[in-house]
């Protein structure tokens, strides 16, 4: 079964893994409203806690908004071990909210006595803090020290903002509003990508064309390129559908939606389903030209004489795209050629009604399927061909991101 995705997505898009740093200050009765906007915004949220926030909300709560058992200690009480390596580096971004006074001192000095500091130790993503505190603790020499060390670390803040406080004063030390907070997020980590809220549908890896039960004619692609492509468009705010082919590859990226295809037949299906939706489509897959026209039901046995097979064309998917592509929505493609390649791609490009083709040949070293590496032409309408140096499949998936932005 192929699912299709909320045709109404939230304007604002945080696909990222957050995990969330709850201390003990008054304000963490926010941090509920905060889980909330987070998920809201499409991030995956962990959240650990300090023995201490327990007092102010509950960890059931947080649990519940989030989807996920919220952590407090190094060892629970069952005698398992919450790896706090593990949840670092799981993280996209880390974020203390709130921070109070006395985990800030912990954090500024270095101190590893509960789970949430030995996470910030580990942390190798970028880390915000979101202080709430009193007044006069705010205005603390010691708590401007703090910051100021966290600052010249890397650390981001977040607020605080003035208004009334628990004590009943009003003065700076309110925990900012979990929508600014969100939106401070967003507005570092996504920015302004036109990507951002877009739906898009990335195709990837290579089909395989059932000779029998066993037997199968596919390709060598590994599929690299479409993820490295759904996950930093995913990472840029985008709903990401990637329709892939069989691949050992794991999705990471929170905002990718998976549908596992093994033909042709069944990727032109799944793809078919989110194209008039989509408002880019980028087709990265190596998908077979040619099927058996009869697979057999059951093993062919082996034979001294030789064995024929009767191949049948398949589907031009990517010709359907631009035969069916609604107003407005960039296509692209991709064009893997030996001889005479930039002229190929060219024809490919004009005769499939693409915005965009993406040609690369098996003659560069490092590109190619199998390699982590690429070696790519970008050709657009009208426009010279731009040779892209070898790069990593990261790097060149940022580069046609980029590109299809100037399109949108």
């Amino acid at each position: 079964m192929i699912h299709t995705r909320d045709p109404h997505p939230v304007e604002r898009r945080l696909n990222r893994k957050v995990l969330l740093g709850v201390s003990g200050s008054i304000a963490a009765f926010k941090a509920a409203a905060l889980v909330r906007e987070l998920v809201k915004a499409g991030a995956e949220v962990q959240v650990v806690m300090t023995r201490s926030a327990h007092d102010f909300v509950t960890p059931l709560t947080l649990a519940t908004l989030s989807g996920r058992p919220v952590l407090t200690e190094l060892i629970s009480g069952e005698g398992t071990w919450n790896d706090h390596v593990h949840l670092a580096r799981w993280a996209d971004v880390m974020l203390i909210a709130p921070l109070s006074a006395n985990t800030l001192s912990k954090l500024a000095q270095g101190q590893c006595d509960n789970l949430l500091l030995a996470c910030y130790l580990s942390a190798t993503c970028p880390v915000y803090v979101a202080p709430a505190m009193d007044l006069e603790m705010f205005r603390d020499a010691s708590t401007h020290s703090n910051l100021e060390l966290l600052k010249a670390r890397g650390v981001r803040q977040i607020g605080p903002e003035s208004g009334e406080l628990a004590s009943g004063l009003s003065g700076e030390g309110r925990m900012s509003e979990p929508e600014a907070i969100v939106a401070r997020l967003h507005a570092d980590l996504v920015g302004a990508s036109k990507l951002n809220g877009k739906r898009i549908l990335v195709s990837a890896g290579g089909t395989q064309e059932a000779i029998d039960p066993v037997r199968y004619i596919g390709n060598r692609s590994s599929g690299k390129m479409g993820f490295a492509l759904a996950e930093e468009a995913a990472m840029r705010g985008a709903t990401v559908q990637l329709v892939t082919g069989p691949s050992s590859i794991a999705t990471r990226a929170t905002g990718v939606h998976r549908t596992d295809v093994v033909s042709a037949a069944q990727m032109a299906e799944a793809c078919k389903a989110t194209a008039s939706t989509s408002d880019v489509v980028i087709m990265s897959a190596a998908v077979a030209d040619y099927r058996p026209a009869n697979p057999a039901n059951s093993k062919i046995k082996k034979k001294d004489s030789a064995l024929s097979i009767d191949l049948e064309p398949t589907e031009d998917i990517l010709a359907w795209m631009g035969a069916h592509k609604p107003s407005g929505q960039v296509l692209v493609g991709f064009a893997l050629e030996t001889d005479d390649a930039e002229a190929h791609a060219q024809g490919k490009l004009e005769r499939k009604n693409l915005d965009l083709i993406v040609l690369n040949s098996l003659k560069d070293a490092g590109a190619g399927f199998g390699h982590d590496t690429n070696k790519v032409t970008l050709i657009g309408k009208g426009t010279k061909a731009e040779p892209l140096p070898l790069l990593s499949k990261t790097e060149v998936a940022r580069a046609i991101l980029d590109r299809i932005e100037t399109l949108l």
